[in-house]
């Protein structure tokens, strides 16, 4: 997936030279040449050191969201406004902060803001699309599977996995946010208030009232396990 920048949505600064020279010497080639570093050059008018930032986020930033609508198409869409809305804001960047949590930051405003405008679902049961390895297939994916499972059981997880879809689908936008960027991406608390710039114990708040509103909304799932035959 490459996001274009080349949309009347977007204005852009003034290009510098296509090799943008840092003051210690090293240049936007440089892997070592730091996202503040980047994020300065961008500011400044430099197109390339923000395609640098572009490449470096794209697919986190994508991945986000795509947790969040479960449409690819759809988070191609919303990544990209996420990446236009930075690349008119860079100015605005505090180097004292992670770009990481900054560009985050936009895309979840973005995609939240989406989401209270659509109602739709938000969960795959198969992991999160930027995981690498299949540890951390598993440790983002709602339910965990036995290697030794059976045929059945693993059409018995695949139906209880839509179950959880549908539930986190009718969670309001904030509590779902939440609830896929700790139990889903795997986030600490603090990742996510700062991410979705609300105070620590608003985002515990969010989760603790995700589960009990989710518990409610699987009851009927319990009932169904103990009331079952072999």
């Amino acid at each position: 997936m490459v996001l274009g920048l080349g949309t009347p949505r977007a204005t852009a600064p003034p290009a510098l030279a296509d090799r943008c020279q840092h003051s210690n010497g090293r240049t936007l080639e440089d892997p070592l040449l730091d996202d503040s570093a980047l994020a300065g050059q961008a500011a400044a008018g430099s197109q390339k050191a923000f395609r640098e930032l572009l490449e470096r986020y794209e697919k986190p930033v994508f991945s986000q969201v795509y947790r969040m609508v479960r449409d690819r198409a759809l988070a191609e869409d919303l990544a990209q406004d996420a990446f236009i809305r930075a690349f008119n804001a860079i100015a605005s960047y505090n180097p004292r902060y992670k770009f990481s949590s900054w560009i985050f930051k936009i895309a979840h405003n973005v995609t939240i803001d989406h989401l209270r405008r659509k109602r739709i679902r938000t969960i795959s049961i198969h992991g999160s699309p930027n995981a690498v390895t299949e540890e951390e297939q598993a440790r983002t994916s709602p339910i965990l599977e036995s290697p030794d499972e059976r045929p059945d059981a693993y059409v018995e997880n695949m139906e209880l996995g839509n179950e959880i879809e549908e539930a986190i689908g009718r969670l309001r936008p904030q509590y779902r946010a939440a609830t896929l960027l700790r139990h889903v991406e795997g986030y600490s608390y603090q990742e996510i208030a700062d991410i979705m710039e609300v105070p620590l114990g608003t985002v515990k708040t969010y989760i603790h009232r995700a589960r009990l509103e989710l518990k409610e909304l699987l009851a009927h799932l319990v009932d169904e396990t103990h009331d079952g035959t072999d």
